[in-house]
């Protein structure tokens, strides 16, 4: 390569170089700024710390926590939210770009992804239908609450509880949620909810089987089917042994 070819390549550098930190928003920038932010457009380090990204704490200049949802920047109160319940006051800890990024041109100041729950104080994200509508489903219509029993705050989909898995819901047990867990309490379930149940006639009929532990009706019984019954007396397929009968 020739001198002077070096000497121009070496020339174009510099004055990129200087371009660079003269005009970073030109430069650099990977897109415009929300209409809130524009007065910041040429004020790189007004959110950006040197070679480390954006910064949350200088966006707590302007934001302040205590106030996202309530007030805007210039302490006036916010007459649209954006969210149902102002939350980023139960937050654990600041980390505003964990979660909004911006850079959007003419759309809001938005979120990168999935929202990191674990930024809540617990007490706070535990409390799903704070923030977010109930579904509105057949099944879900029963249920207030109780979220964490199926559902992770990592994903949605898929539910990790299978119903199947413990108690099959054959034609014969179409009932409603309510029905064996009372109260809405699904840590626990009763059989009593229907009329053939009693727990007098249940005990009476184990008894006379010569069995003692039968307070735990799933822990034998997993469908309405009389011969797929675990437990005293069953093979472990379910069905009868020789010298049942």
């Amino acid at each position: 390569m020739s001198r002077t070819i070096k000497i121009i390549l070496a020339i174009n550098l510099a004055i990129l170089a200087v371009l660079v930190f003269v005009y970073p928003h030109l430069m650099v920038a990977p897109g415009k700024l929300i209409p809130g932010h524009q007065k910041l457009d040429a004020d790189c380090f007004a959110c950006h710390v040197s070679f480390t990204g954006a910064s949350s704490k200088k966006c707590e200049t302007c934001h302040k926590p205590a106030d996202i949802g309530l007030l805007t920047t210039t302490g006036a109160k916010v007459l649209k939210p954006l969210t149902k319940t102002p939350f980023h006051q139960e937050l654990a800890k600041v980390d505003c770009v964990a979660c909004h990024s911006d850079h959007a041109g003419v759309r809001k100041f938005h979120l990168t992804g999935n929202f990191d729950h674990a930024l809540l104080k617990k007490a706070t994200a535990d409390q799903c239908q704070a923030c977010h509508k109930s579904p509105t489903d057949t099944l879900h219509k029963q249920i207030t609450g109780n979220c964490s029993q199926c559902h992770t705050q990592t994903h949605w989909k898929p539910a990790t509880f299978e119903h199947d898995k413990y108690f099959l819901l054959d034609k014969d047990h179409n009932a409603t949620c309510s029905t064996c867990h009372v109260r809405n309490d699904f840590s626990a379930y009763t059989c009593y909810g229907c009329h053939e149940h009693t727990p007098e006639k249940i005990r009476r009929e184990h008894v006379e089987e010569g069995i003692r532990d039968y307070k735990n009706c799933v822990e034998c019984h997993r469908s309405a089917d009389e011969h797929d019954i675990r437990g005293p007396g069953r093979g472990g397929d379910g069905k009868k042994r020789k010298d049942d009968d």
